[in-house]
């Protein structure tokens, strides 16, 4: 441990918590990281609830680190492992996902939810849900307020990449209550499936479970609600687009041709449906040897920036592949809620969006 960080914790564990034990005592510090002189770590309370509670101690973490010699600046986020604790355990949701949709007059907007963005991708295997995953968690960590959709009805993914299981409870006014994890909320027709079991319905049940997670879930107060799109130009984006309010979209793609094809489809489908698109993503844009430092870009290069500048969009990020990501989506914890390299890229992306006043 360098001097910088070990001053740094030693400060942070003389900071006392109204409830007995120090930030350090208590293992609430997470991704902290000095570069230089400025300092950025993360407080993970037990569940949102603390989280909005703990605000004072934040500033106070804050001023204290500031003070001490060599620090030029000092950020910190509050964040939460796990959903607030009720008093009492809540009943099991008695909805029926899955039926039919009802009607509706007019396009749905989650109360509390200002902006609805989806990420989609033209073909599966790009990387678009583990995209959704991150993004989702940086911004968090940036301090706004999170849920991630599930909408890929099909190959639900978000609940093992954000480490979740269990089925969701029900509010006294039957609606589901999203489960938090990294400080964002979730929800997923895979917190309602035992792992492995398969979803077989035809069109209309699927464009029904998409109404009720819009609107028999409650969301609460968010800045912006991640939509993690299925692959392809299906009914999901159809009924998404036609049935709830989707504020833009960011499209995933590799730099390979094939994918780009496909991509352009999707590209093709958000303008036809009048969808707003916000930028593009390459990922997996190269591979760097972890022992020599030799890169290779295995699937093409450049393809993504030229589709992005051919269109007239923002190229939002390039992404590497990476061990640690693959490793943080298959463990639960995405690579976004610690610290490196692919955190920091994380970091940017959700900078470069709420800079822009896209979130």
């Amino acid at each position: 441990m360098s001097a910088m960080r070990e001053n740094i914790l030693n400060a942070l564990d003389r900071l006392q918590l109204p409830d007995g034990g120090s930030l350090v005592s208590r293992d609430m510090i997470r991704a902290l990281s000095v570069e230089d002189g400025r300092v950025r770590f993360v407080i993970e309370a037990a569940n949102s609830e603390d989280a909005r509670k703990m605000e004072p101690v934040r500033v106070a973490a804050v001023s204290l680190v500031e003070k001490l010699p060599g620090v030029a600046g000092v950020s910190a986020v509050l964040t939460a492992h796990g959903p607030a604790q009720p008093a009492q355990k809540a009943p099991p949701p008695d909805l029926e996902i899955g039926r039919h949709p009802s009607p509706q007059a007019a396009k749905i907007k989650p109360a509390g939810v200002k902006r609805i963005i989806a990420v989609g991708s033209g073909k599966g295997g790009v990387g678009k849900s583990t995209v959704s995953a991150n993004l989702a968690v940086a911004l968090a960590r940036a301090g706004r307020r999170v849920g991630l959709l599930d909408a890929d009805i099909y190959g639900p993914s978000q609940p093992r990449m954000m480490g979740l299981t269990g089925k969701p409870q029900a509010s006294a006014d039957n609606q589901l209550l999203p489960p938090e994890a990294h400080g964002v909320k979730v929800m997923s027709i895979g917190l309602m499936l035992e792992e492995g079991q398969a979803v077989i319905w035809r069109g209309p049940m699927l464009m029904g479970a998409l109404q009720q997670f819009m609107s028999e879930v409650a969301w609460g107060d968010l800045d912006v609600l991640i939509v993690d799109l299925p692959p392809g130009t299906g009914d999901v984006l159809l009924t998404l687009a036609q049935k709830s309010v989707l504020d833009g979209a960011i499209m995933v793609s590799t730099p390979q041709d094939v994918a780009l094809l496909d991509a352009r489809k999707g590209i093709d489908m958000l303008n036809r449906l009048e969808v707003p698109i916000i930028g593009l993503i390459e990922n997996m844009s190269v591979y760097v040897c972890p022992k020599c430092g030799h890169e290779e870009h295995v699937f093409g290069q450049g393809g993504v920036a030229a589709e992005a500048k051919k269109i007239g969009a923002p190229l939002l990020a390039q992404l590497p592949i990476d061990l640690e990501t693959r490793l943080g989506g298959d463990s639960g914890r995405p690579v976004a809620a610690g610290a490196g390299v692919m955190a920091e890229a994380y970091e940017r992306l959700a900078g470069r969006l709420t800079e822009a006043g896209v979130i």
